[in-house]
């Protein structure tokens, strides 16, 4: 049977995994994560030769290998803010990585060396999921909700919104033909009002989830006072979901709901989903307030230290490459191709300028 035409991706993908494990041990402190992500990186060394073995059983040569932008990028984000910020990302990889695996195996129905790699490797990647979810988070650090990804994430789309808003506005003065003074002017405002706006925007959606948040915790603890009974019952049907036999979920739920502070604990997160705040409202708007406003002075900068005929084009194009930039840098958190995500946010780009233009240009000429 012929090799599946993806076999090099999978190959790739376990390369990028081990180079990636080693650099978050690199960069972890604490001596016990450090030693998990070693061992990750040995086990996906593991995969790694495994198909290696794979693609010479089938008289295939090895794909040549150059480390992936998305890798490369969660390794600098790890660097920066520490491997907490990329870790639910790493954790959503795996799962989706054991997912994809299941269906190569599907498609090898006919090639049972191929099929026993990927069940075992679909295996060993479920494993990695559910091992960083709880060897990781156990200790109380937002490995799910994140903090440090969503520090990341505010950044990325920060600084997505203030570089294209700005540009737009920045075109649209250019084309109304107006004194360069006038586009810094301009542009300055527009970078303020918008980095003020998604600042604003930032601090109250992180507000009201919070108290969304609070008030779904007292009615569960009203709850637990006024009617423990149905509670205690609630939580052994949650735990007995959970794969527990009926009597031992049932003995379970009476042992925790004697204790009201562990009970409201244990239905937080099991009933209601909840986890512990990520980062505070306050922080949330400042970063995301910065980085829109880092994004905003992009299609500005050129013109405080160049003449305008000069800044105009150099705008343009660090700009456009900008656009690029960030769209491929959000692909870590939609899944989608590097270059496909950095395309579709340059054509974005590339149009809200066109149409900025086109108005100032139009008012212009009124």
């Amino acid at each position: 049977m012929p090799a599946d035409p993806e076999w090099a991706d999978y190959y790739r993908d376990e390369m990028d995994a081990a180079w990636l494990y080693r650099r978050l041990a690199r960069f972890e402190k604490n001596a016990d994560r450090r030693s998990i992500f070693e061992r990750l990186a040995k086990v996906e060394d593991a995969h790694v030769e495994r198909w290696r073995e794979l693609f010479a059983s089938h008289g295939l040569p090895v794909p040549d290998h150059s480390v992936g932008f998305q890798t490369r990028f969660l390794a600098t984000a790890a660097h920066l803010l520490g491997p907490a910020s990329v870790l639910p990302i790493v954790v959503r990889q795996e799962a989706q990585e054991a997912g994809s695996y299941l269906r190569l195996a599907r498609r090898s129905k006919d090639d049972p060396v191929a099929r026993e790699a990927a069940m075992e490797i679909a295996a060993e990647s479920a494993e990695h999921a559910q091992h960083l979810s709880n060897e990781l988070g156990h200790e109380g650090e937002p490995w799910h909700g994140g903090g440090g990804s969503t520090y990341l994430r505010s950044v990325i789309y920060g600084f997505n919104d203030g570089l294209t808003a700005n540009f737009g506005l920045v075109a649209g003065v250019i084309g109304a033909d107006v004194a360069p003074h006038l586009i810094i002017v301009t542009g300055a405002a527009g970078a303020l009002a918008d980095a003020l706006s998604m600042g604003a925007s930032g601090y109250l959606a992180a507000k009201s989830e919070a108290e969304v948040t609070t008030r779904q915790i007292a009615i569960e603890k009203a709850e637990i006072r006024l009617m423990p009974d149905i509670e205690e019952q609630e939580l052994a049907l949650i735990l007995e979901a959970k794969g527990l036999p009926a009597d031992q979920a049932r003995d379970a739920a009476k042992s925790i709901m004697s204790n009201p502070e562990q009970a409201l604990a244990v239905k937080v997160h099991e009933e209601l989903g909840i986890q512990a705040p990520a980062v505070t409202p306050l922080t949330d708007g400042l970063v995301t307030g910065t980085a829109t406003a880092i994004g905003a002075l992009i299609p500005l900068a050129p013109f405080l230290f160049m003449d305008a005929a000069t800044a105009l084009w150099v705008s343009l194009t660090v700009s456009m490459l900008a656009h690029f930039g960030i769209g491929a840098a959000r692909s870590v958190f939609t899944g989608r191709g590097v270059f496909a995500s950095g395309r579709d946010m340059f054509l974005v780009g590339f149009g809200v300028a066109a149409v900025g233009y086109v108005i100032g240009d139009m008012l212009m000429g009124q």
